[in-house]
């Protein structure tokens, strides 16, 4: 993304403008309703041991590398990878690569508008008392989300229930896609980064807050035993591995295109290595406290832990949260807590797109925004009966897929002094050519093989 003549380009305004923003933009349902359950299910610690150590190696390479190519070029994915090519004599070929992850973004953001729309409602309810009003009817409560979410096979018969207004999402699916595009439009220093310095912290802080009085609740040190066990033959256990390595890929938001478009907008004075490392470290916070808050909840209140997936937070947990004394504040601010999680993921995955779009069709950002919204919420309206599906395919091929092409064209394609070059700008100490091998030997055929477990496993992360 080129400048104009005499034009300015928006960008990150502070150092932790930037990292809250990406730490906002990885801090996803990944992180809410996948997490807490691989903790369980893996035995705590059993889980938490490898995970960490991916958290490391994909912060200290995927995401460093995202944010360098992104900084070093100026521009979103298509730019990006096409500068990189153009130092081997072809510019067009990494334009043309460029398109994927922009499509992949693009998908992804189509998939979660209607997610957030779900979390809209759910905080509407929760704030006007209408969740605690459910009680702990199992059945009522599935009702509610039923007719939110309705199931179908296909999308035709998704694109049906949507015209014959059988589904009960498409106005708050409306609402959180012109919050989106209304923070997109303010810009990415004005809107994108102020928001983020408001809705991170606060999302800290709340979950804290609820760890805190979850811990209180009788029962809930059942919750803590799950995720203090360590079962050393667990580690044996190569899916262990494999779910981990996928959780800890996902959760960390790289997929060729958020982390490169918002690496793009930062100065050239900042040091990327502290912004990674801070990225993974916060991200990994903000699942543990999911984690501190969910499984302890649902141990103190009888749940059941082999749930995952939207029936984990919109169904089991509205239960739980009812049967807690003081249930209905605790509902508010957990779904508070999803909202600022999903609304900063969906800003950024919106704003590839529309950064491309300024990008290669020469538009200002209002446009663009408005080009970009419409066609996002008018398939989200369509897909709402096979959100999972979409979801699940996007996650599985295009993302990675997207991970591993950013990867080798930094990493590879990218001449290695220019790779350094920019992995060290603005850095006092500079890293040595060691990070370039991480990236080409370890975190290329990481992505490869999130690639290759996601279609194998159906979807991990």
């Amino acid at each position: 993304m080129n400048e104009k003549a005499g034009e300015q380009r928006d960008g990150f305004r502070t150092r932790w403008g930037f990292i809250l923003a990406c730490i906002g933009s990885a801090v996803g349902m990944g992180n809410i309703w996948r997490f807490p359950i691989m903790v369980s299910q893996w035995g705590g610690l059993t889980f938490l041991l490898p995970y960490f150590l991916f958290v490391v190696l994909i912060g200290s390479s995927g995401v460093l590398g995202e944010f360098s190519l992104g900084r070093m070029t100026g521009c979103g994915p298509i730019g990006a990878f096409g500068r990189c090519t153009e130092m081997r004599g072809n510019k067009k070929i990494g334009a043309m690569i460029g398109i994927l992850p922009v499509l992949g973004s693009m998908a992804l953001a189509i998939g979660y508008t209607v997610v957030v729309g779900w979390i809209f409602k759910y905080t509407a309810m929760g704030v006007s008392g209408g969740l605690y009003a459910l009680g702990t009817d199992m059945e009522q409560i599935a009702e509610i989300f039923s007719a939110t979410a309705p199931e179908t096979e296909n999308l035709a018969q998704s694109a049906l229930v949507v015209l014959q207004g059988q589904t009960g999402n498409s106005i708050w699916l409306t609402i959180g896609l012109l919050v989106s595009m209304f923070i997109l439009i303010m810009g990415v220093s004005g809107g994108i980064e102020k928001v983020n310095k408001i809705m991170m912290p606060a999302l800290f802080i709340l979950l804290l807050g609820l760890a805190v009085y979850i811990f209180t609740l009788p029962g809930a040190q059942e919750g803590y035993a799950y995720i203090f066990t360590l079962h050393p033959e667990g580690l044996k256990n190569p899916q262990l591995w494999i779910f981990a390595f996928g959780q800890a890929f996902f959760s960390l938001s790289v997929a060729g295109n958020g982390s490169v478009i918002y690496g793009s907008y930062l100065s050239k004075n900042e040091d990327l290595v502290y912004s990674a490392r801070n990225v993974a470290l916060f991200d990994t916070i903000a699942a543990l406290l999911a984690a501190f808050v969910i499984i302890p909840a649902m141990a103190a209140g009888g749940g059941d832990l082999s749930q995952g997936g939207p029936g984990l937070m919109f169904i089991w947990l509205v239960n739980v949260f009812n049967r807690m004394p003081g249930g209905r504040i605790v509902g508010m601010i957990f779904f508070i807590c999803v909202l600022f999680a999903g609304l900063s993921s969906l800003v950024n995955l919106y704003e590839a797109p529309v950064a491309t779009f300024q990008e290669v069709f020469h538009l200002k950002r209002l446009p663009a925004c408005l080009l970009i919204g419409a066609l996002g919420g008018f398939t989200a309206m369509l897909i709402q009966g096979i959100t999972s599906q979409w979801m699940d395919a996007v996650a599985i091929y295009i993302c990675p897929l997207g991970a591993a092409i950013a990867g080798i064209m930094f990493f590879w394609v990218c001449k290695g002094e220019k790779t350094l070059e920019a992995i060290n700008m603005g850095r006092e100490k500079p890293i040595g050519t060691w990070i370039i091998q991480l990236g080409r030997f370890v975190y290329i055929p990481m992505a490869i093989a999130a690639l290759i477990a996601g279609a194998i496993l159906g979807g991990i992360g």
